[in-house]
C-alpha cells in the first residue's frame, strides 16, 4: 500500500510503543518496557476479541515448561554420544522465565501463581531396547549436569507401574521392554491465563488495549512507523504512529513484517503445521494420571508433533491430552485465513520454500500420513502410551496453528526449515517480530531480553540495574555455577508457589 492511502486515514494515536497481538509474547515485552520506562506510551493491537485466543490459549499448547526435562529431541544420539547443547541452552532460558515472573509476583505486577503455573512431574518414556538404551544414556549425561538435578530412571516394570498406573495397565511388558526417567521438579504453564494477568496490570498502569482490531499494514514514516488498524466488526480504519514497533502476532509475523519492507526479512518464509489433540472426558481416568510424558518422535515429525501423554491445569481444572496428532493447512492462525500461505510468497522467498519442499520429503510423508488417520488410526497411537485405552473415554479438539520458519541459506540448499523461535529486528532497532515456535512462550523472557539487547543497545547500561533486579542472574551463565543455579532455583520454587506441592 502507498503512503498516500495509508495517509488517508486519520492519525488517531502517536505511542512509543506497539504491540501486535496480545499473547504471551506481547504481554511479555510490554511487562518489561513498564518497568524500565514506566514513562513510555504503550498500545497493544489484537485482532480476535480477548487475549491470548491463539497460541498462548491453553488448549492449543501443551503447556510445558520447557526446560528440556524430558523433551527428547533436545537431546539427539550423534556418533554414540547424547548431545546436550541445546538442552542446556533451553533450560537456561527457562530459568530467566521463572526469575522474571518471580520478580513480578514479589513486585505485585502478577497476583496468582498458582493460577498459571503448577507442578507435574516431567518423564521421558522409551520403548523397546533402542530406546531404552538411548535413555539411558541421555539420563547419565543429563543427571550429572548443575541444570537437571534429582532426575531419577528406571526400566523397572513394578517402578513403572506404581509412577504411571495407566500406562502400565494392560501392557505386556515381556513383549517390549520399556523405561522412563523423569524429574518431579517439572511444571505446567497456562500461558493464556499469564496473559491475562500480565495485560490486566497493563491496563491498570494506562496501556490501551484494543481487540477486534487487525493491523493492515505498516509503513516507514521517517524515523516512525505508521500502523494502519482496521476495526474487523466496523470496518473502520485508523493510523497509529509508533516509535517502535513489535509483532508478536504467531503465525501472521511473518506477512506483517514483510510488509513493513524492511531488508532483514528478505528471503524468510513459514511452513504451517496444524495439530489436534485427544482430550480425555473421564473424571476417574484424568485423577489416575499425574505427568507430562513425552516419547520419541516419529521420523521426519516436526518437534511440535512429539506425542506426549499430558497433565494439564487449566483454571484450576486437571486435564488430560494425548497427541498431538500433526495435520496441515495453509492457514497462518488457527482462526486465519485460507489464503495466507499464498499471500506470504515473494520473489526473494520462493527459492527458499521450494527448496525446503524439495529436501523435507520425510517431514511431507509424516504430514499426509497424519492427516491421513482416522479415529482408530489415533486411538492406536494413544494405546502406545495408554494400552488399555477406550475411544468413548476420548474426544477430538483442533490444536493451534504453528508457523515453523523457513530461513535463507547461501548455496545449493537455498533455504533451511528450522524448528525454533526466530527474532528479526531492523538495522535501527524500531521493529522486531519473533517467527517460529518451539520452545517459544517457554522462553519468552529470554527472548525479549535478547530484543532489548538489539533494538534499545544505547539504553541497556541505564537499564542494567533494573534488568538485574527482574533477573537477578541476566549476563551469568548457571550452568556454570551450580551454587547459584541452586540459590535462585530455590528462589523460584518459594516464589512460583511451587514448594509443598502435591505430587
Amino acid at each position: 500500500m502507498s503512503d498516500s492511502k495509508v495517509s488517508a486515514a486519520h492519525v488517531t494515536d502517536e505511542v512509543d510503543v506497539c504491540l501486535i497481538g496480545a499473547g504471551i509474547m506481547s504481554a511479555t515485552l510490554g511487562a518489561m518496557l513498564r518497568q524500565l520506562e514506566p514513562g513510555w506510551s504503550q498500545l497493544v493491537v489484537e485482532r480476535l476479541d480477548g487475549p491470548a485466543e491463539e497460541s498462548s490459549s491453553p488448549w492449543n499448547n501443551a503447556g510445558t515448561g520447557h526446560s528440556a526435562l524430558c523433551e527428547l529431541n533436545y537431546t539427539p544420539e550423534v556418533g554414540g554420544e547424547i548431545q546436550t547443547v541445546k538442552a542446556v541452552a533451553v533450560n537456561e532460558k527457562f530459568q530467566v522465565s521463572r526469575q522474571f515472573w518471580s520478580y513480578l509476583l514479589e513486585n505485585n505486577e502478577l497476583d496468582n501463581a498458582r493460577g498459571f503455573i503448577n507442578q507435574v512431574p516431567h518423564v521421558s518414556f522409551a520403548q523397546g531396547d533402542d530406546q531404552v538404551r538411548y535413555l539411558r544414556k541421555r539420563y547419565d549425561a543429563l543427571s550429572v549436569h548443575p541444570l537437571f538435578p534429582d532426575m531419577q530412571f528406571t526400566d523397572d516394570e513394578q517402578k513403572f507401574a506404581e509412577f504411571l498406573p495407566l500406562m502400565a495397565e494392560g501392557r505386556d511388558f515381556d513383549r517390549q521392554k520399556v523405561a522412563i526417567s523423569w524429574t518431579d521438579a517439572g511444571t505446567d504453564i497456562n500461558y493464556g491465563a499469564l496473559t491475562r494477568q500480565f495485560l490486566r496490570n497493563a491496563e491498570e498502569a494506562g496501556t490501551e488495549i484494543r481487540y477486534g482490531h487487525e493491523v493492515a499494514d505498516i509503513i516507514r514514516d521517517g524515523a516512525k512507523w505508521k500502523i494502519r488498524v482496521k476495526n474487523v466488526h466496523t470496518g473502520d480504519t485508523s493510523v497509529v504512529r509508533a516509535n517502535f514497533v513489535f509483532v508478536g502476532a504467531g503465525g501472521m509475523a511473518l506477512p506483517l513484517l514483510q510488509k513493513s519492507g524492511i531488508p532483514e526479512i528478505r528471503g524468510f518464509g513459514g511452513f504451517p503445521v496444524s495439530g489436534e489433540w485427544l482430550r480425555c472426558t473421564n473424571e476417574e481416568i484424568i485423577a489416575q494420571h499425574h505427568a507430562k510424558v513425552y516419547g520419541k518422535a516419529s521420523v521426519g515429525a516436526p518437534p511440535m508433533s512429539v506425542p506426549h501423554l499430558d497433565t494439564r491445569v487449566i483454571d484450576g481444572k486437571t486435564g488430560l491430552l494425548f497427541g498431538p496428532y500433526a495435520g496441515w493447512t495453509p492457514k497462518f492462525l488457527k482462526q486465519g485465513s485460507w489464503f495466507d500461505l499464498a499471500k506470504s510468497l515473494r520473489p526473494t522467498n520462493v527459492l527458499s520454500m521450494a527448496a525446503v519442499g524439495i529436501q523435507e520429503m520425510g517431514l511431507t510423508k509424516y504430514l499426509i500420513t497424519e492427516v491421513m488417520k482416522d479415529a482408530e488410526a489415533r486411538m492406536e497411537s494413544l494405546r502406545e502410551y495408554m494400552p488399555n485405552a477406550r475411544s468413548e473415554d476420548w474426544e477430538l479438539v483442533t490444536a493451534g496453528q504453528r508457523v515453523q520458519v523457513i530461513k535463507p541459506v547461501a548455496g545449493p540448499r537455498f533455504g533451511s526449515l528450522e524448528f525454533g523461535t526466530a527474532l528479526i529486528n531492523n538495522a535501527e532497532g524500531s521493529i522486531a517480530g519473533i517467527l517460529g515456535a518451539s520452545p517459544g512462550a517457554s522462553i519468552a523472557p529470554a527472548a525479549m531480553l535478547e530484543l532489548l539487547e538489539r533494538c534499545f543497545g544505547s539504553h541497556m547500561v541505564s537499564w542494567g540495574p533494573k534488568i538485574k533486579e527482574m533477573v537477578p542472574t541476566y549476563g551469568t551463565k548457571l550452568a556454570m555455577d551450580e551454587k547459584l543455579f541452586h540459590e535462585t532455583w530455590e528462589r523460584t520454587q518459594k516464589t512460583l508457589k511451587l514448594e509443598g506441592q502435591d505430587q
